[in-house]
């Protein structure tokens, strides 16, 4: 039996018009994904050192941290913030910076400091992941017995929160207001945080970082350079020592 050899149809040719709809589609699927779901970040200062490096890049999920959508109901994956975790969120104190801090008090929680131990509901905190810098021992009573004293008039900072004088209980302990939460960097006597500036109000939160997907040595002043000709300086910078100053071994770390 014989077959005849049918030939295939040339594929029609994609359309400038088809092209561009198809370049808009990943376009506008990459602008929702890093929107809504996956952010990008740098640290910028030492204050989460040993944790996070400056220098390092890492990925956020914006998603889960979301305030809950009513009529999306349970397809949003959200929950609220745990304590231990680690939060990228807007600075109460500066609206156009972003922080990333450990969450070390939420709702209800009463929370004080007594030489450099955090207390939780009386109960002393295993922080394995705190950093102590060694070129800080001194004793800052403020810092390290927060909030010990009183801010006005015994050696305290004039500035301290308003809102701390309505939480304050009997026995001392801050106690997180609902809808609140209180953050701290893992390198605590480097870290601008919740002891200077206040409780963090829920919808400041941004998302939890995941994992690093780059590390670079950075100086930690490098954010402050703002000139166009130090930025295109480290760009150079970046180029020429890629290879030697990327720290691999903290290539996709997970953030905890």
């Amino acid at each position: 039996m014989l077959f005849k050899k049918t030939e295939k149809k040339p594929k029609p040719k994609e359309t400038l018009s088809e092209a561009i709809l198809g370049i808009a589609a990943v376009l506008v699927s990459g602008l929702f994904i890093i929107t809504f779901i996956i952010q990008a970040f740098e640290i910028p200062s030492r204050s989460m050192e040993k944790t996070l490096l400056v220098g390092d890049h890492v990925f956020v999920d914006r998603l889960s941290a979301a305030p809950p959508a009513r009529y999306l109901g349970p397809l949003m994956p959200y929950r609220p913030i745990r304590r231990g975790e680690i939060a990228v969120f807007i600075s109460p104190a500066q609206h156009d910076l972003h922080l990333v801090k450990r969450i070390v008090g939420v709702p209800g929680d009463k929370i004080h400091l007594e030489n450099r131990v955090v207390y939780v509901n009386g109960v002393a905190q295993k922080e394995p992941y705190v950093y102590h810098d060694p070129l800080k021992n001194d004793h800052d009573v403020f810092r390290d017995d927060f909030p010990a004293i009183s801010p006005v008039g015994q050696g305290g900072p004039s500035t301290w929160p308003l809102e701390f004088h309505a939480n304050l209980d009997t026995h001392g302990d801050l106690v997180v207001p609902e809808g609140h939460y209180f953050a701290m960097g893992d390198n605590r006597e480097n870290s601008f945080d919740s002891r200077y500036w206040g409780f963090v109000p829920e919808e400041n939160f941004i998302g939890r970082p995941l994992f690093i997907y780059w590390s670079f040595d950075t100086p930690e002043d490098q954010y402050n350079r703002t000139a166009w000709s130090d930025r295109i300086a480290f760009v150079f910078h970046v180029i020429i020592h890629f290879f030697d100053q990327t720290r691999w071994s903290r290539m996709f770390h997970p953030v905890r």
